[in-house]
């Protein structure tokens, strides 16, 4: 699939695979200068880069770089990224610090990673009542795994 591509800031990089098995490209962040993000606190990181996805059967997804989330604390404020087919805006990664460490990003570094799926578009429709199913209502841990 051919994904078009804009930059829209100066020194914008644009999407890549990392090696040649890597299911999401990174996106970089586009800084003026170091941002330091203090203990618990947010930012929102500019990429310069905006997408067009092919059409409504496709959705990106941005999604936080493992890296930074074990090794630094830096992950997504809103847990994952959806970027709708029709959206033409650059893309921009809301990040948060779970550290106890204020943390920097510097210009140019990976902040995030940018996947691409198919999406099913559903049908809902109304049910007085669902299949039952083994496991039922059972919620969080209710198979014995965590």
């Amino acid at each position: 699939m051919e994904l078009k591509y804009t930059l829209t800031l100066p020194g914008a990089k644009a999407p890549s695979y990392a090696t040649a098995g890597a299911a999401a490209a990174d996106l970089f962040a586009v800084l003026d200068s170091p941002l330091t993000i203090p203990p618990l606190g947010r930012a929102l990181v500019p990429t310069g880069v905006a997408i067009q996805l092919p059409g409504p059967e496709y959705v990106a997804l941005v999604c936080a770089r493992s890296g930074l989330a074990v090794k630094r604390g830096l992950t997504l404020s809103n847990g994952v990224g959806v970027i709708d087919s029709d959206y033409r805006g650059a893309i921009q990664v809301g990040v948060v610090n779970l550290s106890s460490e204020p943390c920097t990003l510097e210009p140019g570094e990976r902040v995030a990673q940018l996947m691409v799926l198919p999406v099913e578009r559903c049908a809902f429709a109304f049910a007085e009542t669902l299949d039952p199913t083994e496991r039922g209502e059972g919620g969080f841990g209710s198979t014995g795994r965590l």
